[in-house]
């Protein structure tokens, strides 16, 4: 059984609007947040960042925000939606979680390290924040070489207190709200954590390669359009505009 990038599962991007960076990706390592556990191999960060050097995700300016912070609701990220990236079923839906509702760099990297030494399954939910597990119906998405018999998870970490619009059980299609992004659990700004899975149980699941079926990477001022590909860091990207 293979987990490597060469065959990928494929899904659509689950974010919309522009300016969105994958600071955490698969095309940079493997396991992309330097371990293999809670299904992490081939998971994903997203952040939204202007147009200014350097991937400043709110407003303010870098020496502000590392020296004063910044209000979580002014990051770029903070209330975007989250789409089910196909079609599919809810696993489980998390949502109640308190926000931080200010962001500190030393602050928020402390707590986030802490929380990964000192590890257990009881704190899981703590690490996740809000979230939302979906189970995607076979043949709703392409499947890599040897991903078509096995079942296949999405998860989404970190969401906004409040903002969970779906229930276990219920089924979805794709380009459905599932959330918005926040900044609750194991977060250092408002970001989405997303993850493809071979199980909703954290605790057991390997994970699965991804790409996305379609989306815009901003090249020399302009927008160009790539199909199946995984997010470099250094690529900002919009999902396809509407027709």
């Amino acid at each position: 059984m293979s987990y490597s990038l060469e065959h990928p599962v494929v899904v659509e991007f689950p974010l919309r609007g522009e300016g969105w960076l994958a600071v955490t990706t698969p095309a940079t390592r493997v396991p992309s947040h330097g371990v293999d556990v809670l299904g992490q191999t081939y998971a994903y960060d997203f952040v939204k960042v202007d147009e200014r050097p350097g991937g400043h995700v709110s407003p303010a300016s870098g020496l502000r925000g590392n020296l004063v912070g910044v209000r979580a609701r002014d990051c770029y990220a903070w209330g975007a939606s989250i789409h089910a990236p196909c079609d599919g079923v809810v696993v489980r839906a998390s949502d109640g979680m308190t926000e931080r509702e200010w962001i500190h760099p030393v602050r928020e990297v402390t707590r986030m390290t802490w929380n990964g030494l000192t590890f257990t399954p009881a704190k899981l939910g703590a690490i996740m924040g809000n979230h939302v597990l979906l189970k995607l119906d076979p043949g709703a998405f392409t499947a890599g070489a040897t991903d078509a018999a096995r079942d296949v998870f999405a998860g989404f970490a970190h969401l906004q207190p409040g903002s969970v619009s779906v229930a276990a059980g219920q089924r979805v299609r794709a380009g459905e709200l599932l959330g918005r992004v926040g900044h609750t659990g194991n977060s250092t700004s408002p970001h989405l954590h997303f993850q493809v899975m071979d199980s909703a149980d954290l605790l057991q699941a390997h994970g699965i390669a991804c790409a996305f079926s379609a989306y815009e990477v901003e090249r020399d001022g302009a927008w160009k359009r790539v199909t199946d590909a995984i997010p470099a860091s250094t690529d900002r990207i919009r999902s396809i505009p509407a027709r």
